[in-house]
């Protein structure tokens, strides 16, 4: 199978806007399953299937400041939040 290269349609410099726990909502419009990754600990969420509270998304998707952890990418209908080379090709292959 030939790779497909990924197309950026939006970057977002996280040290001049800050995503925090506020914005949220707003990251997860349209996402219907979230992977975290912080290390090698790896925590998915189907958010359709599982119901996750926002304080739970909040507590792996955001960093020790408060904002929203980076990496963070959407590809389609996935967020992937945090930095995971195994989780990376796995979702975007």
């Amino acid at each position: 199978m030939e790779d497909k290269p990924l197309t950026v349609r939006e970057t977002v410099n996280a040290a001049k806007d800050r995503i925090g726990e506020k914005d949220l909502k707003g990251v997860l419009e349209g996402v219907t399953r979230v992977v975290a990754a912080k290390g090698k600990k790896i925590v998915e969420y189907d958010l359709a299937k599982d119901a996750p509270t926002m304080a739970e998304l909040a507590k792996v998707m955001l960093g020790p400041t408060g904002n929203l952890r980076a990496p963070t990418i959407r590809a389609g209908k996935k967020l992937l939040v945090g930095f995971n080379a195994d989780v990376y090709g796995e979702h975007l292959g």
